[in-house]
């Protein structure tokens, strides 16, 4: 699946969503049921390639900010909630994770008490399984697919670059390497305009 196709099944399952009012998650795992198996596949690859991407301290800083703390299971979820974005968002959050101060529901969730909701979306990372799911009634039949398409994958898995990492504690260094997360967060200022 090529990278602007993964992008239009995420943007097809927002507007799916704002259409009918059901959860993104479940309008995305309906409309990948509606693909061949082989293209569910590629569609967890790129998902996969998306999330790692992201992988990296600076990232998992602003959903420290964001959600008041972040576990690893938390950052997972977070990446995901990212990709359910859309492209535009995600390029803008691969480029610089500071960014997300300027999206309208990181702006609210910083007046709300409980926000471990905001951006953290589990259910996304599942869409290709749940689509396998819905297709063959088996819970474990895209697992048995995953196995087999990987095999067949030559690329080794190498180690990610996290890039430099810090104390998510210390609000100095927070309000150093991302300012309007933190002025929105923590308080250290105005948020500069994006």
């Amino acid at each position: 699946m090529q990278i602007d196709t993964f992008w239009n099944v995420i943007e097809a399952a927002q507007v799916g969503a704002a259409e009918t009012g059901e959860p993104f998650d479940e309008v995305l795992v309906k409309q990948l049921a509606d693909r061949p198996r082989q293209e569910i596949l590629e569609y967890a690859e790129r998902f996969d390639e998306l999330h790692d991407a992201i992988y990296r301290w600076d990232a998992w800083a602003a959903a420290y900010l964001i959600g008041g703390g972040c576990s690893d299971d938390s950052f997972m979820d977070f990446r995901a909630g990212v990709i359910a974005l859309g492209c535009q968002w995600y390029q803008r959050v691969a480029a610089d994770p500071d960014s997300l101060a300027a999206h309208p529901d990181v702006v609210q969730a910083a007046s709300v008490r409980d926000r471990s909701e905001m951006l953290f979306y589990e259910d996304v990372t599942y869409a290709a399984s749940g689509a396998f799911e819905r297709i063959t009634g088996d819970a474990d039949a895209f697992y048995e697919a995953w196995r087999s398409f990987r095999e067949a994958d030559t690329e080794s898995d190498n180690a990610v670059d996290m890039g430099e990492d810090f104390d998510f504690d210390d609000d100095r260094e927070m309000s150093r390497r991302l300012p309007r997360l933190a002025a929105l967060f923590l308080g250290t200022g105005s948020p500069a305009l994006p």
